[in-house]
This record gives structure tokens, C-alpha cells and sequence, in this order.
């Protein structure tokens, strides 16, 4: 979705339509047809104008409606996560989107070349990991600043995903295991310094 325009208005009204969208391009196609934004947002039951403020393109659009399909809801991964202590349940999400990452690196990476060339246009992606986090902090952790809590959201997120990949296996030449492993022990240094106080 653009910046710009996710920033704006009833945030929740946002995601919903953006999920909308979503599930109608993975209806299309799974029909295996050719389709534009346009028949996204007919089918989606929306306007062209209000398509084209999620998206600017068909193919940044596919290229996450596929991921979306292999990827748990932030309810579904906070359910599964409910018994773990606040730090554990953290590090359980990191595995979960950096397993996640492994697993569909190929789709991850062509998504982000098409939103890094998509007519200098800032995308704002699905922001599933950072959801997801500040669910978590927000039904556990009452005593923290809420600037600090949401600081906290995104540090965690800038530890997992296709970012931090790229930049353990691309610069630092490392494998997927020896990724997963840095980022586990960057997440644990930053949970043991903001989780002191709680």
C-alpha cells in the first residue's frame, strides 16, 4: 500500500480493504487468468481510484497475494504463541517470519524488486511482522512508555524477514543458518535490554 495514503484515515478500514484486495487477486489467480487492477477492484467490490492507492501495479500486487497465501494471519501466530513467556514468544515470532523467509526467499526477493522499481513510488508492504508484535506487547506489556513499546515493535521487525536476510546472506556471506542464528542472538540482546524494566 502507499505510505501516504495507509497513514491517513481509519487504519483498521485500510487493512481490511487491503486484505480485500488481496483475497480477490487470489481468487483470480487461481482461475489461472490474465488480470489488471481493474478487475481486482470490480471483483473486490471497490473503485479503480481506491485499487490504485493500494497498489500501483498488478505485479507488486500478485507478487504479495502469492505470499499472503503461505503466510499465517497475526492472530493466528499470537494464538500460538499464547502459553510462551513475553521474551520466548517474541523469539517464536522471529523464527516463525525468518522460517517463512527460507521457505519462500525466491517470491520474497522478486516482491521487493518489484516494489524497489515501482515508479519511485513509496509501497508500504503488508507489515505483517510489525503487526504482529505490537499485538503481542500490547496485550502483555502494560507498563511500557508507548513510544518505547512501539520502538521496541520495530527494532523486533527490522530482526526478521527478507531485509535482514539479504543483508546476512548478501554482505555478510553467511547461510541460512548462520542468519537465523545472528538475528536469534540480536533479538535476544535487544529483548534482555528493553525487557529489564518489566
Amino acid at each position: 500500500m502507499k505510505e501516504k495514503y495507509l497513514g491517513t484515515g481509519r487504519r483498521n478500514q485500510k487493512l481490511l480493504t487491503r486484505d480485500k484486495i488481496l483475497e480477490s487477486a487470489q481468487d483470480l489467480m487461481g482461475k489461472g487468468d490474465d488480470f489488471t487492477l481493474e478487475d481486482i477492484a470490480k471483483k473486490a467490490k471497490i473503485s479503480r481510484a481506491t485499487i490504485y492507492r493500494y497498489y500501483s501495479s498488478v505485479e507488486i500486487l500478485a507478487a504479495e497475494a502469492i505470499l499472503d497465501l503461505n503466510t499465517k494471519s497475526s492472530e493466528e501466530i499470537i494464538l500460538e504463541v499464547k502459553d510462551l513467556e513475553l521474551k520466548e514468544a517474541i523469539l517464536a515470532i522471529q523464527d516463525y517470519y525468518n522460517n517463512l523467509t527460507i521457505d519462500h526467499e525466491a517470491g520474497f526477493r522478486k516482491y521487493m524488486s518489484f516494489v524497489l522499481n515501482a515508479d519511485k513510488s513509496k509501497e508500504l508492504r503488508g507489515a505483517r511482522r510489525k503487526k504482529t508484535l505490537l499485538m503481542l506487547l500490547q496485550e502483555r506489556v502494560k507498563d511500557m512508555n508507548p513510544v518505547e513499546l512501539e520502538n521496541l515493535a520495530n527494532l523486533a521487525t527490522v530482526l526478521m524477514g527478507i531485509e535482514p536476510f539479504i543483508v546476512t546472506k548478501d554482505v555478510c556471506h553467511l547461510n541460512n543458518e548462520q542468519s537465523k542464528e545472528i538475528l536469534k542472538w540480536g533479538m535476544d540482546k535487544v529483548l534482555e535490554s528493553a525487557l529489564k524494566t518489566i
